[in-house]
């Protein structure tokens, strides 16, 4: 009996990313090449990280031609298609979205405070983000988006994704040279991941 229960433990133990990966609902729009290969790629990488820390909603559409956005449903296009550091950038980013939708009254007061922070904060891409909420609320997001590729591919792979990254411009470029305030800001509304 011993004998089982332990090599039950050792294959729960070692199969433990396939359980990871069963729980989130990947959804494919076209079911094309491209939106089917993106979903392989997907679940791969939730058998390779543990990213439960991380998310926040557990259907994930893949749509070619969509843009990436957390709502209603996470959506990701197939931009990053055969890059996992920047797939993995961009679902954690979408994924953030969620956390902080739980956290609105601290987002609020975040923003405002970033408002005086930088009172010419761009609107639009590729600078900004649609809205100038948008923009000040992408400055959190994107800070949390960091600070999570660092934890799980290291300050060299997340300083080459966040170069690359076609969109938001100002808005990393601003988290990277203003970190330190970012993060206390970030700190001081209780919106860090723990």
């Amino acid at each position: 009996m011993t004998r089982r229960l332990i090599a039950l433990a050792a294959l729960l133990l070692s199969s433990s990313g396939v359980f990871a990966a069963d729980t989130i609902d990947f959804q494919t729009s076209h079911h094309s090449a491209r939106e089917l290969q993106e979903k392989l790629e997907l679940e791969q990488l939730l058998k390779k990280y543990d990213l439960s820390k991380y998310t926040f909603t557990r259907t994930v559409v893949i749509e070619e031609r969509a843009m990436n956005h957390a709502f209603p449903a996470l959506t990701l296009n197939v931009h990053f298609l055969g890059s996992d550091d920047e797939l993995l950038s961009s679902f954690l980013h979408e994924q953030l979205h969620w956390y902080l939708a739980q956290h609105r009254l601290a987002m609020e007061d975040a923003v405002r405070q970033l408002k005086a922070m930088y009172p010419r904060a761009p609107v639009g891409l590729p600078e900004g983000a649609d809205t100038e909420y948008s923009t000040y609320g992408h400055l959190i997001d994107c800070y949390l988006e960091i600070q999570a590729d660092r934890e799980l591919i290291g300050r060299d792979r997340t300083d080459r994704v966040i170069k690359n990254k076609p969109w938001y411009t100002w808005i990393y470029k601003t988290i990277l040279q203003d970190e330190d305030r970012i993060a206390a800001l970030v700190k001081a509304e209780q919106l860090e991941m723990n």
